[in-house]
């Protein structure tokens, strides 16, 4: 995978025309993201669906993002992005998972934090915005099923790697509006494993203010020895930012 995304990222930079901010910028926001979730998690041979066996729903899901652009033309400008996925259920499993019997009451526990440093390059600068670049994901899971009472059988998933994945994002503007509408993407797929991060929002700026609602989804198909996550989550997010 990293021989893969590493020869795409260099083509990108390469193909990529020399292009740069007229001045320094600086940017962050926080946002909050009400995602659902679906899918299934592994463990050795065993699979439990997270919805309907463990009913895992969001408490919190927190995006931090910063970003730093410069009028350099050969240097990369610098984006970093922090996820924190925290979600919570009681079910019931219909069949054995790991260590945990089939047909016993279970609280769950799934918390999913990623960090991304991203490099990359404007290709275009004026009403329609264009970057292309790279993007380093360290990725971190773990789930945590248990009998309810905490007396019985403990089971934990664990999944952790640094993923390097391709980078886009487009932005239009309407001129003299401080109104736009955009989309942000970063995606690996190899050798059975698969990431897919992708969102599509609007935006109003007001002087150093930005505010920002859209839609979000993430797929997540990653295999790290006998644990396993296949999943989705999605749904509306909402940001304020100031940029400099």
């Amino acid at each position: 995978m990293r021989k893969l995304i590493l020869a795409v990222g260099g083509s990108l930079i390469i193909a990529a025309p020399v292009a740069s901010a007229d001045v320094l910028g600086v940017g962050a926001n926080i946002s909050y993201w009400d995602s659902d979730l679906s899918g299934e998690a592994g463990k050795n041979s065993d699979v439990v669906d997270v919805e309907n066996d463990l009913n895992l729903d969001s408490d919190s899901n927190v995006n931090l993002s910063a970003y730093f652009e410069h009028p350099v033309p050969v240097l990369p400008n610098v984006r970093l992005n922090y996820t924190r996925i925290e979600q919570s259920g009681r079910g019931e499993l219909s069949t054995g998972f790991d260590v945990v019997p089939g047909g016993v009451e279970v609280d769950s526990d799934l918390d999913l934090s990623q960090f991304d440093v991203t490099l990359y390059y404007e290709v275009l600068d004026n009403w329609v915005n264009l970057d292309l670049g790279v993007t380093a994901r360290n990725l971190d899971g773990e789930l945590t099923v248990q009998e309810t009472g905490g007396l019985g059988s403990v089971s934990q998933t664990e999944i952790s790697g640094v993923v390097p994945m391709g980078y886009l994002a487009a932005r239009f503007d309407l001129p003299f509006t401080g109104v736009s509408v955009g989309g942000e993407a970063n995606a690996i797929s190899f050798d059975g494993d698969s990431i897919y991060d992708y969102n599509a929002y609007g935006q109003y700026e007001l002087s150093l203010l930005q505010l920002r609602a859209g839609y979000r989804q993430m797929s997540i198909d990653y295999e790290d020895n006998e644990d396993r996550l296949d999943t989705d989550l999605g749904g509306p997010f909402v940001s304020v930012g100031l940029t400099f």
